[in-house]
């Protein structure tokens, strides 16, 4: 009935509704309802004419049109604005001339039918998976597709902002040009999947042949691609700071071992095994501080992105663990078994000159460890306690506890042998052992404690998270922070996450501002249909995403600047 119609790209609908030719002075004012299930909408209009044959039998009574898209299902439509238009102001509308084509010859005005409809871009459906925008790096594109470079610099290359923060741009390729050259080269998706498997046995069967050679290379590999910053030089790592004072305590508490062990072989003295045995326990469990040490200051790789800094906590717990299983629980079985089974002493002044050498050596260390401590808690602007009780340096706070500790505990033993002399009563010197072995648990329930708190992820000081918060806000293209986390990842770096609700308005206006406004004015004026709508449209809104990305870039980066210990910054967009 209406061919034109029939031509229009827009998923619309409308409904005449018609009556008898009569004089419009005698036509009821009310109109019949046109059927349920329809929404009124309208934007567009489009002029038709009816046939000769339908004016003589037909008049014109109302018009109205609707959309499918509505949310009514069996409430009558309600206009979108005022009242229906009467039949009068139909003809009205009518009079005016035909805009797409000519009303035939031998119609009146009248018999000119104004139907408006409203357009509405088709919902593009994607599917479960769609892959044919995605972009894939080199090194993907080799291992993934089975290629060799010189299968890639045929391909289009796309110049990317860098994920990495000692790049700003690298190369990329689609990954529908990447599979599509997969294909050429390999032939089919079966030929594809063989190679990789073949590979995959090759590889396998290369690594059990010289399994120690590879893993070699294999970590060198990781630590190369795993890397997101520049390369540090050689790291001074037992010369300066905690390793340092690791060292030193390593030194004076291995001699302290053996002359104390001397001393004990000499006298029997309970009180002396178990200064004997606090010092090989101070020894190893420092050597495993300096094992974790050198393993935290590795480079991030591709298994571990985050650094390998929480060795240190974890070398610290398994230290205290030691301490409290061989320092500890051996002092307090010697200490038991010398009140159960009391036996003479022989002469203690030997003791009595390595206990005093003792005291001196292990309070050198722990002025060592007091100095190290107040250089840190210095730096970060923090009290010597908050700094101790936080466990900002594992290393340095179990030498400097390990190192009181011995003080006390020769201060401690060196009493009770002295009461033992006097009195000639050995339980004197068992309860010093067992005196000890208490000074040794509590440093190690301390120890196991606060590592293990640092090792779960626990969030930094309220205030600091308020500074960096505080910091985004101010920015003009943030509205609001929401959900933020700050993890303390050890050592004094921190981890950043946060949601962020960015202003569009904002980004939007620094796009513009990078832009040619008079040629974006030009390519406006010629968007006549949807088709050059949505063409432009997907031009612009693709670079005002990236404008958001690169703006997420820079916050990052200025946080980072401004607050050196936070060193993983994860911002997402709200």
């Amino acid at each position: 009935m209406f061919p034109s119609l029939a031509h229009r790209p827009w998923h619309a609908f409308c409904r005449v509704s018609m009556q008898h030719r009569t004089p419009l002075s005698q036509r009821s004012p009310r109109l019949p309802q046109l059927c349920h299930g329809w929404q009124s909408a309208g934007i567009h209009s489009m002029w038709f004419s009816l046939p000769d044959c339908r004016v003589a039998s037909l008049g014109l009574g109302k018009v109205q049109y609707y959309s499918t898209s509505g949310s009514s299902k069996d409430d009558p439509p309600k206009p979108a604005s005022g009242d229906a238009p009467s039949a009068e102001q139909v003809l009205s509308a009518a009079s005016i001339p035909s805009l797409t084509a000519p009303t035939p010859q031998g119609l009146t005005k009248t018999e000119t039918i104004q139907v408006k409809v409203r357009a509405v871009l088709k919902k593009r459906e994607y599917g479960a998976k769609y892959t044919i925008n995605n972009f894939i790096t080199a090194v993907r594109a080799m291992n993934e597709f089975c290629l060799k470079p010189s299968d890639l610099e045929q391909l289009r290359k796309i110049r990317r902002r860098s994920p990495h923060d000692d790049t700003e741009a690298f190369t990329v390729f689609l990954r529908s040009d990447v599979e599509a050259k997969a294909l050429e080269v390999w032939g089919s998706h079966e030929a594809l999947a063989r190679e990789k498997n073949v590979r995959k046995e090759v590889e396998k069967e290369y690594q059990e042949t010289d399994i120690f050679r590879n893993q070699q290379l294999l970590k060198e590999y990781k630590d190369f691609w795993g890397n997101t910053k520049p390369r540090s030089g050689p790291r001074a790592t037992f010369l300066e700071g905690p390793g340092k004072v690791v060292m030193v305590a390593i030194c004076i508490n291995g001699l302290n071992f053996i002359f104390k062990l001397l001393a004990w072989v000499y006298t029997g003295s309970a009180s002396m095994f178990s200064e004997a045995i606090h010092s090989l326990a101070d020894t190893c469990n420092q050597a495993l501080l300096a094992l974790g040490i050198s393993q935290s200051a590795r480079n991030p790789d591709a298994g571990h992105p985050y650094g390998f800094t929480n060795m240190r906590y974890i070398a610290s717990l398994i230290s205290g663990v030691g301490i409290f299983m061989m320092g500890a629980g051996l002092s307090w079985y010697h200490g038991i078994m010398g009140l159960l089974h009391p036996q003479p002493m022989e002469s203690l002044l030997w003791a009595y000159c390595i206990l005093a050498g003792s005291l001196v050596s292990e309070g050198a260390t722990l002025l060592v460890a007091i100095n190290e401590i107040k250089r840190s808690a210095r730096i970060h602007g923090v009290s010597f306690h908050e700094y101790v009780m936080q466990s900002r340096d594992p290393s340095t706070n179990v030498v400097l506890l390990e190192d009181a500790a011995a003080v006390l505990g020769v201060i401690m033993a060196a009493s009770c042998m002295g009461l033992t002399s006097l009195t000639g009563n050995p339980y004197y010197d068992s309860l010093g052992s067992l005196g000890v072995g208490t000074l040794l648990g509590g440093v190690s329930a301390f120890l196991i404690y606060t590592n293990t708190e640092a090792l779960l992820g626990r969030s930094i000081q309220p205030d600091r998270v308020q500074k960096l918060t505080e910091f985004l806000e101010n920015d003009p293209a943030v509205r609001a922070i929401h959900d933020v986390k700050a993890t303390d990842l050890g050592l004094s770096k921190v981890r950043f996450k946060a949601e962020v609700d960015f202003d569009g308005r904002v980004v939007t206006r620094s796009y513009l501002e990078k832009q040619d406004i008079d040629l974006m004015l030009n390519e406006i004026q010629l968007v006549k249909t949807p088709e050059e709508l949505e063409s432009f449209m997907l031009k612009h809104g693709e670079n005002i995403i990236d404008t958001l990305g690169v703006e997420v870039d820079r916050l990052e980066k200025e946080l980072k600047q401004r607050n050196p210990e936070v060193r993983h910054v994860d911002l997402e967009i709200l």
